[in-house]
């Protein structure tokens, strides 16, 4: 619209609009000058609803931390939201709406547009007089955005509102408008979204029915065939791998962090935890993340539960969440996903860092401030920084002893050393933060991808955008029950399966975006573990020969070429080994150094599920087979 204005008819206008007992003439006129208005602290004293004490302690946190004084009395504590909204109010010289007695005009609110008004914290209510009354949350930041505003909606006067009055007021009117944006922020080229089911059915289909015919036809050459593009991915996954660990162990040793280059001022930090449907750890992961040590009034903690959870939402609300932790409602949809939560919560976060936790997560207390000492030190193109996950319950049994091995490998060795090749780095689900500017300008995360942390990692990649590795740790609950542990890793192979092809799109343009090096990676990295462990049958054939039963391509291959392919599985294995045992350095898993040896039996548990994977692309690609936290989360209270 840009400067052109037109007075909507806006019923109701005639009468004189109150605001908590007050004309609006009150918001209309003049604000003090800035040199003029009374400091906060002396109001709220004058009006008897803080104490001394209480605002000389708020008042030596603000010189450390340069917040902002109401967010620091709120945080602590030592005042309510509305004796804080007044005093605001008179500050500033208008007045506080009252939201039971009127609402905001839907018109005014699409002028500036739903996903605006959040990120400013500012809510055009309604028209009079030829002026747009405009609720806002923070009335020192309304005239930095006063030009946007009146450009969109000519004269206008501010009045104060508290911030989740103001959410709750504009979830009202325009919750569907969120809710869809939640769904397809990603641009559709790099969404998948978009995925033509019938037609990956059909392809599906014909690459079966092909294969059958082939192996009907040549038996042997259709094996050997497939055999060789399997042992071809193997010994790229295996130098991808042993290249990823050893640029890790080489890596030069780390001095002590400098100082920042300019005057480090810490960031408000917004940390969303997805929950669905786990009432019994709501209590426990507030205490701890009640434990981390960042200051309360720069931390904003967004428990993420979708809106018709009562379950887990009851829960929270008998649990007494301290002030700054809030529960973020997501409107009920088909489409539940995590991916979908975290966009719709994102545009009611307070920080410009934006982390991510799982339900059963419990991070090293300084882990916060690390993160954010590590953003302060790197360049504008470091997008992301991912920590290390760690589990609580490793010896509960064998499958949380093999799954503890390899994540270990994966997050101490492998993932950063990916990171030191230049190569792309595919994240895992949790201990993530994001420069929230550039996550914004990604369009957060695909609703639609079941493995949604991965495909960020390389659409960051795909945009220049760096992903370092910070070697902090989150503890964790391991998956240890086989059926829960398939489902679990189906859902993550389909993820893979998914965004593969979705960049592979169009190849030209990913290799363009990510170069030679980085476009080859993404093909060992994301189609070399589909083929790998979709194709390990073939592999695990050759077993047959060490119990002396013969095998189909015994006489379609050479001695010299049995034994290079022996040579190449045994060092395979080999490297394997090394990589696993060099993983566990940590005093806390030298004793799982011996259950090693029995990964060989592990990963083949990953092959139904990456079958179970495929088929779930053909009959459900946006489902999301959940994962339940908390079986054994008391091990969690111990490890802290």
């Amino acid at each position: 619209m840009g400067h052109a204005y037109e007075e909507p008819d806006v019923p109701g206008v005639e009468a004189p609009l109150r605001l908590s007992g007050r004309p609006l003439a009150a918001a209309l006129s003049p604000p003090p000058t800035p040199r003029l208005r009374p400091p906060l602290g002396a109001i709220l004293l004058r009006r008897g609803t803080i104490h001394a004490a209480d605002l000389v302690r708020a008042l030596e946190l603000q010189s450390r931390q340069q917040a902002r004084l109401g967010d620091i009395l709120r945080a602590h504590g030592m005042a309510s939201e509305n004796d804080i909204m007044a005093a605001l109010a008179e500050q500033f010289g208008t007045t506080v709406i009252d939201p039971t007695t009127s609402r905001p005009d839907p018109r005014l609110i699409d002028r500036l547009g739903p996903r605006r008004c959040l990120q400013i914290g500012c809510l055009p209510w309604s028209r009079a007089g030829g002026v747009t009354l405009v609720a806002c949350a923070q009335p020192d930041r309304f005239e930095a955005h006063r030009a946007e505003i009146e450009a969109a909606l000519g004269p206008v006067a501010m009045a104060a509102l508290a911030e989740e009055a103001l959410h709750a007021a504009l979830l009202a009117s325009r919750r569907s408008a969120l809710r869809l944006f939640a769904e397809t922020c990603v641009s559709a080229e790099e969404s998948c979204r978009i995925w033509d089911g019938p037609r990956f059915s059909r392809l599906a289909f014909a690459c079966f029915t092909l294969l059958a015919v082939l192996t009907a036809l040549a038996p042997e050459a259709s094996f050997l065939g497939l055999f060789g593009l399997i042992v071809g991915f193997l010994l790229l996954g295996t130098l991808m791998k042993l290249a990823a660990t050893i640029a890790q162990l080489r890596r030069p040793a780390q001095p002590p962090p400098a100082p920042p280059a300019t005057p480090f001022c810490k960031p408000p930090v917004s940390v969303m935890v997805p929950l669905y449907r786990e009432p019994d750890i709501a209590a426990r992961l507030v205490k701890r993340l009640g434990a981390l040590s960042y200051p309360r009034e720069l931390l904003d903690v967004m428990l993420v539960v979708e809106e018709d959870d009562h379950l887990t939402r009851n829960a929270l609300a008998r649990s007494r969440l301290p002030h700054w932790m809030r529960v973020i409602p997501v409107p009920e949809s088909p489409l539940r996903t995590k991916p979908r939560a975290l966009n719709f919560a994102l545009n009611f976060a307070r920080g410009s860092i934006i982390g991510v936790y799982d339900a059963e997560d419990a991070p090293a207390t300084d882990q916060l401030l690390r993160v954010v000492e590590h953003f302060a030190r790197g360049g504008p193109d470091l997008a992301c920084v991912q920590g290390v996950l760690d589990y609580v319950n490793p010896r509960t049994n064998w499958l949380s002893r093999c799954f503890t091995i390899e994540y270990a490998a994966w997050f101490r060795l492998i993932l950063p050393g990916l990171a030191r090749l230049g190569l792309v780095v595919p994240l895992g689900g949790t201990t993530l933060f994001f420069r929230r500017e550039i996550l914004e300008r990604l369009g957060g995360w695909d609703a639609h991808n079941v493995t949604e942390d991965a495909d960020l990692g390389l659409r960051l990649a795909r945009h220049g955008y760096r992903t370092d590795l910070l070697d902090t740790v989150t503890m964790e609950e391991a998956n240890c029950r086989v059926w829960p542990w398939i489902k679990q890793r189906s859902r993550w192979l389909k993820g893979y399966a998914m965004t593969y092809a979705v960049h592979m799109r169009d190849p030209v343009l990913l290799w363009r975006q990510l170069g030679s090096w980085r476009f080859a990676g993404v093909q060992v990295l994301f189609l070399g573990t589909l083929v790998q462990f979709l194709l390990a049958p073939i592999l695990w054939s050759f077993w047959l020969m060490l119990i002396g039963i013969g095998h189909p391509l015994t006489d379609q291959l050479s001695a010299a070429t049995t034994v290079a392919l022996a040579a190449l599985f045994l060092t395979s294995e080999v490297i394997s080994l090394c990589i696993n045992l060099l993983a566990l350095q940590q005093q806390r898993h030298r004793s799982l150094r011996i259950w090693v040896l029995s990964l060989h039996f592990y990963f083949p548990l990953a092959a139904v599920a990456a079958w179970k994977g495929i088929w779930e692309m053909l009959s459900s690609p946006f489902y999301w087979d959940k994962t339940t936290h908390g079986m054994h989360d008391g091990a969690a209270e111990a490890a802290l």
